[in-house]
């Protein structure tokens, strides 16, 4: 399927994005979806402690053949926790930059990811969404490089990109955030700060725990739902931006607005998922400003829906839907979006 940004005039809507920029989206929004309310922000946090402490509780005491539950339920709560502390990368969270430092690093010590890392990081995925060659999420090969790569690394993203999908994000998380020559060197030092953070909490947390617990308590406690959060970072991101209607541009035929409005998608999940994950899954607003707050997001959907419907692209989760973007979204193509890699001979 060839994407275009045109799109049937009606109903009052633009017929294309060509001539559309960001802030033009964003003065469709009403200002309340910017406003920082610190009794919603610290809401989330009393929801995310205490459906993780509910969630370790659980583990602590159900028999085997429960722990499964156990372990789904506390890695979505931990993945509300890297929501907050995705907030406060963005600078949403509170007022005082250094209530969002203290807040994301805290938030992110469970999940051994590095704050600052993470932040500048995915800051350069905001600022070059579905840009070729450029953006750092869920960026596809092109049919070139897979056939010029060697085997072993071909393979490994062959598996990534489809029925392993789920282990995507611990990939990207243990090979992008850990080396602080990704950014810029003015920032370097910050992300060696967060990086020695969370090294300390694990050289601290881990020994303590298989102290009091064993290897099974590591296990059960911390691998367990680490892998579920994984699994809930890899699936939003992927839904979030892969479709066989969504194309990446190279830099010289990007357009902003293309990106980030008709470029994202936003995906119903069931609502207690929603609920620890702290509306993550409303992501157009996202993407048109990081200066909305979670707990606004809803909001700033319902508007961009009412004032840009036709560039608005919704789905609801499925296992149908998931088995579709690992199954057909394989390697970058130029005018169709996606090509599969069974279409693909070396």
């Amino acid at each position: 399927m060839t994407v275009t940004t045109e799109k049937p005039a009606s109903d009052g809507f633009p017929s294309s994005l060509s001539d559309i920029q960001i802030r033009d989206i964003i003065q469709t929004l009403p200002d309340q979806c910017f406003e920082k309310d610190w009794r919603l922000a610290w809401r989330a946090v009393g929801i995310s402690l205490g459906a993780a402490a509910l969630g370790y509780w659980a583990i602590a005491v159900s028999p085997l053949w429960l722990l499964p539950l156990a372990w789904i339920f506390t890695g979505t709560a931990l993945t509300g926790w890297f929501v907050i502390a995705h907030d406060c990368g963005h600078r949403s969270f509170a007022k005082k930059r250094w209530v969002n430092d203290w807040v994301g690093h805290f938030f992110m010590l469970p999940l051994i990811y590095p704050f600052h890392s993470w932040r500048l990081l995915h800051d350069h995925h905001h600022v070059h969404t579905n840009k070729y060659a450029v953006d750092n999420a869920w960026h596809p090969w092109d049919i070139h490089d897979y056939l010029q790569a060697p085997i072993a690394i071909s393979s490994s993203y062959r598996a990534f990109r489809s029925r392993l999908w789920w282990m995507a994000s611990i990939i990207h998380w243990a090979g992008m955030h850990f080396a602080p020559g990704n950014v810029a060197p003015r920032d370097r030092a910050k992300v060696k700060t967060s990086v020695v953070v969370v090294l300390v909490f694990a050289a601290i947390a881990f020994p303590t725990l298989i102290a009091t617990t064993g290897l099974w308590g590591l296990v059960k406690f911390w691998l367990m739902p680490w892998l579920v959060y994984h699994f809930w970072m890899s699936t939003f991101t992927l839904v979030h931006h892969t479709s066989m209607d969504i194309q990446f541009h190279p830099a010289e035929s990007w357009q902003a607005a293309q990106a980030q409005l008709a470029g994202t998608v936003h995906c119903t999940y069931p609502r207690w998922i929603e609920m620890l994950c702290h509306d993550i899954n409303v992501h157009i607003p996202h993407h048109v400003s990081v200066a909305i707050p979670s707990y606004r997001l809803r909001q700033a959907h319902r508007s961009l829906k009412q004032h840009w419907r036709p560039y608005v692209q919704e789905q609801v989760f499925s296992w149908r839907l998931l088995k579709g973007i690992v199954d057909y979204c394989h390697l970058y193509h130029p005018t169709h979006a996606y090509q599969r890699f069974c279409e693909t001979r070396r």
